[in-house]
């Protein structure tokens, strides 16, 4: 399994790089490579957000008080795998680590969305034991 690890404040270049690949990838324009990388500075230093990294993978989640679980929720926000990193487990290994961070945490579930065309990522997400909740594009796994 690829090895991920939490980025710190001196990863910044490759967690813009990759979030920027995202962008380009989903068929966006902006926003630009400064403010990704401006975001992705402040976003390292907000104790709320988290930024993993596996080789050619990034995982950002976030952290927030929930009244309906009284505990904190994770949201992971963005799953983005390179092209060429796609089929080699590695953004499974993301999403387990995003399970271990959050479960770390207290959260007691852990939500994403996710575009109505993208099978692939829907795919992945319900082999990681995520499920559609309450709508056709809010899936939550329990933790």
């Amino acid at each position: 399994m690829p090895e991920v690890r939490v980025a710190q404040a001196a990863d910044a270049p490759r967690v813009s790089e990759l979030m920027a690949a995202f962008r380009s990838h989903i068929g966006r324009a902006s926003p630009g490579d400064a403010e990704i990388r401006a975001t992705v500075e402040a976003l390292l230093q907000d104790p709320n957000t988290e930024f993993l990294l596996a080789g050619a993978g990034v995982c950002q989640l976030r952290f927030r008080l929930s009244v309906w679980t009284a505990t904190e929720d994770c949201w992971l926000e963005d799953l983005y795998v390179s092209d060429e990193a796609r089929g080699t487990g590695m953004g499974r290994a993301l999403i387990e680590t995003a399970f271990e961070r959050a479960r770390k945490r207290g959260c007691k579930r852990i939500q994403l969305d996710v575009a109505d065309d993208n099978s692939r990522a829907m795919d992945v997400y319900r082999a990681a034991g995520f499920g559609i909740d309450g709508n056709t594009r809010l899936i939550t796994r329990r933790l």
